[in-house]
């Protein structure tokens, strides 16, 4: 009358998404000016798709603050560039100079 027990269903692993990483990774990268303009548009790109992935997985696939962090860091990337070349590109229309005055003084 020796019955046992049932087989366990097997466990399913949990990873995270190597996208999530990759948008983390190009986050910071284009945050600190190492790639200025690919990163953070990798960022977004790599970070949306993530964000997908993670989604879908049904609790699979983890890494969705990753994902979160490499979004962040890559919109506000984008949004300080753009900030920047608007400044660089219309101040100038304006008259108004970018030169630092004591640099142009002769000394």
């Amino acid at each position: 009358m020796n019955q046992g027990y049932p087989p366990y269903p097997p466990v399913q692993q949990t990873r995270t998404s190597v996208m999530a990483i990759v948008s983390l990774i190009t986050g910071i990268l284009g945050f600190i000016q190492v790639l200025p303009v690919l990163g953070p548009i990798v960022a977004v790109i790599t970070g949306h798709l993530a964000k997908s992935e993670i989604k879908q997985s049904g609790g699979l696939v983890t890494g969705d603050g990753l994902a979160t962090a490499g979004l962040v860091l890559g919109y506000l990337t984008l949004a300080i560039g753009l900030c920047a070349l608007c400044a660089f590109v219309l101040l100038p229309l304006l008259g108004i100079s970018l030169s630092i005055p004591f640099l142009n003084s002769g000394y």
